[in-house]
């Protein structure tokens, strides 16, 4: 059961942290130009946390897959959605319907594992 509760944890801390941080970045963050060599550095500094937390939630969410709300192609969708945000807030380039579409996604895959949790 500590998978579990570490599981849990990370969930919730994707939600609450690195989601938000997400919208919030796309919301008021500067835009980033993909071309400037700094920026890019900038990024890729910033974002590997986030992306080796990523990695470790779909990774420790295909273990425990029998035990959650979510199927196999739901936990990978919601971890492409989630790096894809990522990006898209530092770069802004999609349109911010794109982006709430996304951010709606893995609120929801996210909302549902601790839902269930809690029942």
């Amino acid at each position: 059961m500590v998978v579990m509760q570490e599981f849990m944890q990370l969930t919730t801390d994707l939600r609450n942290n690195v989601l938000e941080d997400c919208l919030r970045r796309y919301e008021h963050g500067r835009k980033f130009d993909r071309k400037n060599y700094d920026d890019f550095n900038y990024i890729k500094h910033e974002t590997l946390p986030q992306f080796e937390k990523i990695e470790k939630w779909e990774e420790d969410a295909n273990t425990v897959v029998h035990m959650i709300a979510l199927f196999p192609n739901q936990i990978k969708n919601t971890k492409d959605n989630l790096e894809i945000m990522i990006l898209h807030s530092y770069f802004h380039d999609v349109r911010k319907k794109r982006f709430m579409e996304l951010y709606q996604s893995v609120m929801y895959n996210l909302d549902l594992i601790l839902n269930d949790e809690k029942q």
